[in-house]
């Protein structure tokens, strides 16, 4: 049986950790509804957060539903050798979309980020 819990070692935890991915970003990957930030975390594996503010998606319920999508979403990528820690920026309107296109958006917006970090390797 496949585990699909979402363990501490694969999520930004500490606004240390987010301020590291801030100051220290080597790629970003960005569409009309969220925007996503990268930096090298020396570990094996991709972590992520999220930073999806009130003022963007008003709804607790709509905040925790795209949260869930991007988790799940994240979940089934294979990371292989991708050790970066990604921040997930919400932005206006990304309410609006559905959990398929969300989690559309965010897949393609993966791709580009795992594109643009292959020549920056650790």
């Amino acid at each position: 049986m496949v585990r699909l819990g979402f363990p501490k070692q694969k999520r930004l935890l500490k606004a240390r950790d987010f301020q590291r991915v801030f100051d220290r970003s080597s790629a970003k990957a960005s569409s009309r509804v969220m925007l996503l930030i990268a930096a090298p975390n020396g570990l094996n594996q991709p972590r992520i957060g999220f930073i999806i503010a009130k003022k963007q998606v008003r709804l607790a319920v709509q905040r925790n539903r795209i949260k869930r999508v991007i988790r799940e979403t994240f979940r089934s990528f294979d990371s292989g050798d991708f050790s970066y820690d990604v921040i997930l920026l919400a932005r206006k309107g990304v309410d609006q979309q559905s959990s398929r296109k969300i989690r559309i958006e965010f897949e393609n917006l993966w791709q580009k980020l795992m594109l643009r970090t292959k020549g920056n390797k650790n």
